[in-house]
C-alpha cells in the first residue's frame, strides 16, 4: 500500500507564498515521476509541474515562472514553491506518483486547499 501525504495548503493574500509538499510512503520500490495538479470545482484536473527522474522538470505554460518543483529522491519527497500567487492560483492541489513511465501505477494525495484571496 502507497500513501502519498500531502501538506502546506491554506490561504495567502495575492502575491504571497506558499510551499506545498507531498511525501510517498509504503510500499514503493521505483518511482518514474512525481508532480502536482490541479483542480477547480466543474473543470478537469490540470497538470501544474512534473519530475520525471533524469529529466529536468516540467511548468505548465500558465505559470510563468511562479512556481518551483523539487524533489528530495532520499525521502521521496516532491515540493511546489508557489510564489506570486494570483487569485486564480486558487484550487485544490493534488500530488501525483507514477512508478513506471509505462504499464506503471499511479497514485494520488487527497489533495489540498490552496486560496488566494484578498
Amino acid at each position: 500500500q502507497v500513501q502519498l501525504v500531502e501538506s502546506g495548503g491554506g490561504s495567502v493574500q495575492p502575491g504571497g507564498s506558499l510551499r506545498l509538499s507531498c511525501a510517498a510512503s509504503g510500499s514503493i520500490s521505483h518511482i518514474y515521476s512525481m508532480g502536482w495538479y490541479r483542480q477547480v470545482p466543474g473543470k478537469q484536473r490540470d497538470l501544474v509541474a512534473r519530475i520525471i527522474t533524469g529529466i529536468s522538470p516540467y511548468y505548465a505554460n500558465f505559470l510563468k515562472d511562479r512556481f518551483t518543483i523539487s524533489r528530495d529522491n532520499a525521502k521521496n519527497t516532491v515540493y511546489l514553491q508557489m510564489n506570486s500567487l494570483k487569485p486564480e492560483d486558487t484550487a485544490v492541489y493534488y500530488c501525483h506518483v507514477r512508478t513506471h513511465a509505462f504499464g506503471g501505477t499511479q497514485y494520488w494525495g487527497q489533495g489540498t486547499q490552496v486560496t488566494v484571496s484578498s
